[in-house]
């Protein structure tokens, strides 16, 4: 094997296509066997490694970069990147990339359904129907709440928060409000019908409220008791962005409650783990953060980690760093 190539590790087992793309620039190390790696695992692998793939899985931190080096590149199959250490990148001089965009519309999709399956209560309903409990119908068996003509409120309006908005607005007839660090555009408000409103009111008017934010030590607990005591009692909260954005203790308790309606989740504070109090709830949906999941999405996202992995050390401008002024130096 070329000795003078560059070495990478792909720290997650990914398409073989990807990986094969890789072997043409790179010597790489994957992980068919999909192995979590401990930190020190991690750290280890990483040694004389001048990039990794990397997935939302993989902590990156100032310990990690210390002990490695030489390397210059983590591209991360996600787009977010709260398991990377971007201040201790910039410190380091080491490239940071992510994969934006091309899961716009697929989790907006997977929100919008999550979203849906809390307001109807298909969750709730379908375990009745599994348990064998459906034997005669009722008037008031599972009734929910309608989405058409009901307000959405969206907090956090970046690519996904529109997409989202547009779902609404365009195909249900929905009444959209937002909140955002920023207000957006008058021409990106105009075609959704969007209203920027402050938090509070954001909370108060949401038939059903969407959380899209990215995950930050300011947004950490965005929605905690006090945030949940001011939502409509038939409200529902849907959080397709990030754990540790939901206080899920507050959140299980304000369910059991019934203080709001209905929760619909795909991400968690210390995933994989999952706080008891939202398995013991019937009205809560839970699935396993997949809202990118589908073949053509996933490996768009594979196919955009190597192009900014295989850019970054082959002299090419990568498309999606997340602290271009990194590559200015």
């Amino acid at each position: 094997m070329d000795a003078e190539r560059p070495r990478v590790l792909v720290a997650r087992a990914v398409f073989p296509e990807t990986v094969e793309r890789l072997r043409a620039h790179f010597e790489v190390e994957d992980n068919p066997g999909d192995v979590l790696f401990t930190k020190a695992q991690l750290t280890e692998r990483l040694r004389g490694k001048a990039g990794a793939f990397t997935t939302g899985s993989e902590r990156v931190d100032a310990q990690v970069l210390d002990a490695n080096p030489q390397l210059r590149v983590v591209a991360n199959m996600a787009v977010g990147y709260n398991n990377l250490d971007i201040d201790a990148f910039n410190t380091r001089g080491v490239l940071a990339t992510n994969t934006p965009d091309v899961l716009t519309e697929t989790t907006a999709d997977f929100g919008f359904a999550l979203m849906m399956a809390a307001a109807r209560r298909m969750a709730e309903s379908e375990h009745f129907l599994r348990r064998g409990e459906w034997t005669r119908w009722r008037y008031d068996m599972f009734t929910g709440s309608d989405v058409h003509g009901a307000t959405l409120g969206i907090l956090g309006m970046g690519r996904i928060g529109q997409a989202i908005a547009r779902r609404g607005a365009l195909g249900f007839g929905m009444r959209v409000i937002y909140h955002n660090r920023s207000r957006l555009a008058p021409e990106q408000e105009a075609p959704l019908g969007a209203h920027y409103v402050d938090k509070a009111t954001l909370l108060r008017e949401s038939d059903h409220l969407v959380l899209v934010l990215p995950y930050t030590a300011q947004s950490h607990h965005a929605i905690g008791a006090a945030e949940l005591a001011l939502m409509k009692s038939t409200a529902t909260l849907t959080n397709v962005a990030r754990g540790g954005i939901v206080d899920d203790v507050a959140l299980g308790q304000a369910l059991r409650e019934r203080r709001i309606a209905a929760a619909a989740l795909d991400v968690f504070e210390g995933e994989p783990a999952v706080h008891p109090g939202l398995l013991e709830v019937p009205n809560v949906v839970l699935t396993p953060h997949i809202a990118s999941a589908t073949v053509a999405t996933r490996r768009r996202m594979a196919e955009l980690a190597a192009d900014n992995l295989i850019a970054a050390l082959t002299g090419g401008v990568p498309p999606t760093p997340v602290n271009p002024q990194v590559l200015r130096r």
